[in-house]
């Protein structure tokens, strides 16, 4: 039996440094705040959690004392947070990844100069990034998960359609087809401009990743359950083989599992928000049983 972790797997850059932000804040003493959880990983989290870091909602947020110092996740955060913060006198460590603050920006800028357009965000309703997105555009983005949820939109206005940047590009392009399918059908002559905003390093794990689950037997992909990005890279491993099994830690493992690896070729990958630590004691629970 082989065992192999997927050296491409693991944290993106903007996780890194959001963790290596807060591990830094930490070292300084004092009471760290992080303004939900920092990744979509509960291992990780409880990790962070045992040095210190504090996860609380916005609702703590607004009652936090002048002084408190407030992590901003990699995900973003709406222009709301930071008046608050201001408010409140409270010292903000913005973690922000580089790529969603770009996204902000194009959003922000794009809803300024097209009063009349309709903003879409191609995302997840309710995530995180998601929420800090719309807030770019006072609230007013309509979010769609996939062609079903187009009716959302009005076909008689200007569309500018943007993306969450950890989605599937296929699904984007699936999106975009089905609103330039719909504004055919009905002859409408608005402008419609869409904006492919994934994350370039997502973009390059989805055909490392299948290429990847491809290559082995068994797969066992390592994720929280609560991650976009890892329920996106998931399906692409399964679709390409079969035997692909979805957990959150070695503890899923049953001894059945392990004994039907015996013999096998075994890969283990994850998520964007999957600590390498964590893929690491799969695989020592595979090799010690």
């Amino acid at each position: 039996m082989t065992v192999e972790i997927d050296n491409q797997s693991g944290f993106c850059f903007g996780v890194v440094t959001a963790i290596r932000k807060a591990e830094e804040e930490l070292q300084k003493g004092g009471t760290l705040y992080c303004l939900g959880d920092i990744v979509h990983n509960g291992q990780e989290v409880e990790r962070l959690s045992g040095l210190g870091l504090v996860t609380i909602n916005h609702e703590q947020f607004g009652q936090l004392p002048r002084g408190a110092r407030v992590l901003i996740r990699a995900h973003g955060e709406p222009p709301q947070t930071y008046i608050t913060a201001e408010q409140r006198e409270v010292e903000i460590v913005d973690a922000s990844c580089p790529v969603v603050r770009n996204l902000q920006k194009k959003i922000r800028d794009t809803y300024r100069q097209h009063k009349d357009a309709q903003i879409v965000i191609f995302g997840k309703p309710g995530h995180a990034e998601v929420i800090g997105l719309q807030g770019q555009t006072e609230n007013k983005a309509i979010v769609v998960e996939g062609a079903e949820d187009i009716k959302k939109i009005d076909f008689s206005r200007d569309i500018y359609l943007f993306s969450q940047t950890t989605k599937s590009v296929e699904e984007f392009e699936s999106l975009v087809e089905s609103i330039r399918t719909q504004l055919q059908s009905e002859g409408n002559k608005v402008n419609f401009e869409w904006h492919d905003t994934i994350c370039g390093q997502v973009r390059n794990r989805v055909r490392h990743i299948r290429e990847f689950a491809a290559g082995h037997d068994k797969v066992i992909f390592v994720g929280g359950r609560n991650s976009s990005n890892g329920k996106v890279l998931y399906q692409h491993c399964i679709s390409v083989n079969p035997d692909t099994v979805f957990i959150e830690s070695a503890a899923e493992l049953t001894n059945e599992y392990i004994a039907s690896c015996k013999g096998m070729n075994i890969g283990i990958c994850g998520a964007t928000s999957t600590p390498l630590w964590l893929m690491e004691e799969v695989r020592e629970k595979i090799v010690n049983s």
